[in-house]
């Protein structure tokens, strides 16, 4: 599942080698992918509403019901320093 996201979100943004996406498994059998992107690719991702990232939320939810599994996709976007 960690690939696809990859693979979604790189598709997507202009920088792709900034792209990174944790996996963190809870208790609960919970994944939550925390998608961090560069700051200039935050607005191709969220969408005019919000609509993009929830798609991408959406078709993450297929391989997750197959699984089983809830999933979670939060974003955030690289501190500058």
């Amino acid at each position: 599942m960690k690939d696809a996201l990859l693979n979604i979100i790189s598709a997507i943004v202009e920088n792709p080698k900034a792209v990174e996406i944790k996996e963190e498994t809870q208790e609960d059998g919970t994944l939550n992918f925390v998608v961090t992107v560069a700051k200039e690719d935050m607005g191709r991702i969220i969408g005019k509403n919000g609509k993009v990232i929830r798609a991408i939320r959406t078709v993450m939810k297929i391989p997750a019901i197959k699984n089983n599994t809830r999933i979670f996709v939060t974003l955030t976007e690289i501190p500058q320093e």
